[in-house]
């Protein structure tokens, strides 16, 4: 055995109570480490860290609430084509974005949300499955495939007293999960769980002057908006003439024309809005759908002009049944004694007017309203209107006499026409702080001075929207009568009534920031291209104008057979050269993006690993140099 030499003995020491140290230490970290670790997963599985910027995976308040609160086991099935969707990248993301958000409400469910994940192949049970739940399948998919993307929910049968094979299940759906729709992602969802959740129907109220609800006399049917409701919802026609009290089980309250209505109705909204309820207005300055013939002290003039103005002095709501909004821009084409024209009274709103920030309007298109009239503020309002739909900029208000002259010709509205440079508000929400219209009453039992947060209130300027004519229309299919719908008209009522008749939660619940993240320089990249792309186009349009203008002039009556023969040759040569030449430059941008995704991608695997490695090694033989001088 080989002594070490005395003054190496120290420094072999030293190195020895460091191994021990170092160890020790390894020891004492996996056995605290370990147990640890399985303690969290076991008892707190539904702690989260959300480090993202916009707070992405944290669930909102309103959310949370909702699931905390469910009252029944609920099996949620999210289909998604994942092979058919293999050329999607846009969709593949957002899949993955939607299975975070579910994974993260499945944790705080505490089991009472099942989840699974099904792929529906063609010609599958899945499929016929996804189909039947309500699903709609996107076309543009691999090999022409369809893609499903969507989530079925249904209640699950509990176990509770051993009648579990009997108790009912109530099936719901998201037919399809729209990218664009990503901020409103969280609300869709939770509406979905708390819809599910509800044993009945909601109970929806009307009070209404216009003949909505048909007429079982004469055997007039409901209008349609009132038929689609009742499909969703328990209406219930409330009568202004024996009405005193609105019923608090009445979740939403649509007050349609209100016409001559007495101090005890009005009363009525006005506490029952007080204590919490949700209320929609629909007024109009000229309800074309109004039979009444002559308005109280009239002998000349029809009475379609609505308004409350007691309430709406109350609430800070300026509105004039007086005014009209015009807008050329908007105007929609109508047939007048086998005429075509455009009636500027008379608009279709598209994306530019609505508000796509608000869940209500979001996903509509196109709404129609005609001879709308508009909201303001008062100067002294403490409340504020957010607009779900808006005029263009180029509209302009006239006195409501004027369109009822105008009749017979539309054209008429545009002599003189003046944009008045400004957005008109044709329907919006009320924000803000509510006191009762009725303050002298104050002495009587139960009033309420000041409304209740979970107040809402929705106004619309225009009842027109609600008739059939604006928005759907029947036509006969092979002997069967359908319903064509050519506006957004029936989903803006309902998407309204929707909304406020979810819980306080639900309500409370906002747009949310999307999860995409663009790399600017591939958009640079794209962009680029795209411009050289459109300039190519752009060529190519032109020859192939100057080539048909050329094959035009060469008629075979006139003796160029031939030459027509040959410049119809050279017009496919050139087409086919030209379309060479666009499909190039497409290539050369995928090009460059596939070069900048190759570059990015050895910075990630390749340098940034070897940079580190570099550091502890250098780090290490430093450490080992200064082991060896001691």
């Amino acid at each position: 055995m080989r002594l070490l030499p005395r003054r190496d003995r120290p420094s072999a020491l030293r190195h020895a109570r460091r191994s021990t140290w170092l160890f020790g230490w390894l020891a004492l970290l996996v056995l605290v480490s370990v147990p640890l670790i399985i303690a969290t997963s076991r008892w707190l599985p539904n702690w989260r860290i959300d480090l993202t910027a916009d707070r992405l995976y944290t669930l909102t308040p309103g959310t949370v609430h909702i699931i905390d609160q469910l009252q029944t086991p609920l099996h949620l099935t999210l289909y998604f084509s994942a092979h058919a969707a293999r050329d999607l990248p846009q969709l593949r993301s957002y899949d993955l974005r939607v299975r975070e958000m579910l994974q993260e409400m499945v944790a705080r469910s505490d089991g009472r949300i099942h989840l699974q994940w099904v792929d529906p192949v063609p010609y599958s049970d899945d499929e016929a499955s996804a189909q039947s739940s309500g699903l709609i399948a996107a076309s543009g998919g691999s090999n022409g495939e369809r893609v499903f993307f969507g989530l079925a929910g249904s209640t699950a049968a509990s176990d509770a007293g051993g009648a579990a094979d009997q108790a009912p299940t109530r099936s719901l759906s998201i037919p399809f999960f729209d990218p664009s729709r990503e901020a409103f992602l969280e609300y869709d969802i939770a509406r979905l769980l708390y819809e599910l959740d509800q044993t009945h129907k909601p109970d929806v109220g009307v009070i209404s002057s216009l003949p909505v609800a048909g007429n079982p006399a004469d055997g007039t049917p409901p209008w349609t908006i009132m038929r689609q409701l009742d499909q969703l919802f328990a209406v219930r026609m409330l009568d202004p003439a024996t009405l005193r009290q609105i019923d608090p089980d009445v979740q939403v309250l649509l007050v349609i024309q209100p016409k001559h209505l007495s101090v005890d109705v009005q009363y009525a909204i006005d506490q029952y809005l007080m204590r919490g309820g949700h209320v929609i207005v629909f007024v109009d300055p000229d309800a074309e759908l109004d039979t009444s013939p002559y308005g109280p002290g009239s002998l000349t003039l029809p009475d379609h002009g609505s308004d409350l103005p007691r309430l709406f002095k109350a609430w800070g709501v300026v509105f004039d049944p007086g005014q009209v909004v015009l807008d050329r821009s908007l105007a929609l084409p109508i047939e007048l004694d086998g005429h075509s024209l455009k009636h500027p009274a008379m608009l279709s709103l598209g994306t530019r007017e609505l508000n796509l920030a608000d869940p209500i309007t979001a996903s509509l298109q196109n709404v129609n309203v005609s001879t709308a009239g508009h909201f303001d503020l008062a100067a002294a309002a403490h409340t504020r209107l957010v607009p779900l739909l808006q005029s263009s900029s180029d509209a302009m208000l006239v006195p409501t006499q004027r369109v009822l002259d105008a009749s017979n010709d539309p054209n008429a509205l545009l002599q003189h026409y003046q944009p008045g440079d400004a957005n008109y508000v044709l329907a919006a929400q009320l924000r803000g702080p509510l006191v009762s219209a009725f303050p002298e009453r104050a002495e009587q039992a139960g009033h309420q001075a000041q409304a209740a947060d979970s107040a809402r209130v929705i106004l619309v300027a225009d009842t027109d929207l609600l008739s059939d004519r604006l928005w759907a229309e029947p036509q006969t299919v092979l002997g069967q009568t359908m319903l064509r719908i050519f506006a957004d008209n029936g989903d803006f009522v309902t998407n309204m009534v929707d909304n406020l008749s979810g819980s306080s939660a639900l309500l409370s619940i906002r747009s949310r920031s999307t999860s995409r993240r663009p790399f600017t320089r591939v958009q640079a990249l794209r962009n680029v291209a795209d411009r050289k792309f459109l300039q190519k186009e752009r060529e190519l349009e032109q020859e192939l104008a100057d080539m048909r203008r050329r094959v035009d002039e060469l008629r075979p009556g006139n003796g160029a057979g031939t030459a027509q023969r040959r410049e119809i040759e050279q017009f496919r040569q050139r087409q086919l050269a030209i379309t060479t030449e666009l499909r190039s430059v497409q290539h050369q941008l995928n090009d460059e993006i596939d070069a900048l995704g190759l570059r990015i991608k050895i910075i990630n695997i390749t340098l940034i690993p070897s940079l580190l490695i570099l550091f502890g090694l250098i780090y290490g033989w430093r450490r080992m140099r200064r082991s060896r001088r001691r």
